[in-house]
């Protein structure tokens, strides 16, 4: 029986591009369809494992065939990959450079990476909408600031802000229905929102990330999402702690703002209050309650219980 293989694989629209770190095979490329990927995976070894970056949708059907067909699938961050490449000194960049880096990266690192985990249809739809609603509203963001003061065109900027503001709405009322029509994820939403301030949107994206993503604790999600503090330290010197800013941004800036909100209620005020009289800057504040938040999600989504403001304290 032929021994698992460690495949990279550099993913296209059209096409890919696959190598083995072991060179058992030659990179080389084929048709980013079903049938042809089909037909390639069968011809894999039993447990050989397939390592792909993350490119929004291009690398969900290998990722889903592979899974079906029970090899081990890595779905990984494309910083990690380019850092690692630089760390190797790779000299060059193309679709099979690419391939072999995940491979090798691949066939050395897989036992610290997480095993893809395909979402299931109403998790999958969930997640399109919100960042497709996340794009919606940075545009408008983005828009407001640039047209704020055309005061010659007012009229029509308004007019074209409240389109915006009716497809979000109507983005918002689909997510709605996707919740409502499972009862048990619309009361796991609830509890997630008896945080407070936390909305319909943040308790959303929360609960489809906990309920796929199997986290050991709380702090293993507050590293998921990318609000973990980052040591910089060398010999004496203890350098100044930032966020890792790892993981899904769009949830961490839900977060980010729920913490916003959050620090004008009881009880988190005075949590807000306590780390502002330390020195800390309001940033760094708002960070701090996010982080608690996100801790608080874990332990409601875990235990099923619902939020506690007599457990909140003021460590970090």
């Amino acid at each position: 029986m032929q021994s698992p293989l460690d495949i990279g694989v550099d993913i296209a629209k059209d096409e890919l591009v696959v190598a083995c770190a072991a060179n058992t095979f030659a990179p080389h490329t084929i048709a980013n369809r079903r049938p042809e990927l089909r037909t390639w995976l069968k011809s894999l070894p039993p447990g050989s494992r397939i390592g792909l970056e993350s490119t929004g949708t291009y690398h969900q059907l290998l990722a889903d065939l592979a899974y079906k067909l029970r090899l081990a699938v890595f779905v990984l961050n494309p910083r990690d990959i380019r850092h690692y490449a630089k760390g190797v000194s790779t000299r060059a960049k193309t679709d099979r450079v690419d391939a072999q880096i995940i491979a090798r990266y691949l066939s050395r690192e897989y036992l610290n990476l997480h095993p893809y985990q395909p979402p299931t249809a109403d998790q999958r739809r969930i997640d399109q909408l919100l960042k497709r609603r996340a794009k919606l509203t940075a545009i408008r963001a983005t828009l407001h600031q640039s047209l704020n003061t055309l005061d010659s065109c007012r009229s029509e900027v308004r007019a074209m802000f409240s389109k915006f503001d009716a497809l979000i709405k109507k983005i918002d009322l689909m997510l709605a229905r996707v919740s409502a029509a499972c009862p048990e994820r619309l009361q796991s939403e609830q509890r997630l929102q008896s945080i407070i301030g936390v909305g319909p949107i943040v308790g959303m994206s929360l609960f489809n990330l906990l309920q796929r993503v199997p986290f050991r604790n709380a702090d293993a999600l507050v590293a998921f999402i990318g609000y973990d503090t980052r040591p910089d330290d060398s010999g004496q010197r203890r350098g100044r702690r930032r966020l890792s800013k790892r993981g899904p941004g769009e949830l961490r800036r839900l977060l980010f703002n729920a913490a916003m909100s959050a620090s004008q209620c009881e009880p988190w005020i005075p949590i807000y209050r306590h780390y502002r009289d330390k020195g800390l800057s309001s940033t760094a504040a708002f960070c701090i309650i996010a982080r608690k938040i996100a801790r608080a999600a874990w332990s409601i989504f875990k235990y099923k219980t619902t939020f506690d403001p007599k457990r909140l304290t003021c460590q970090p």
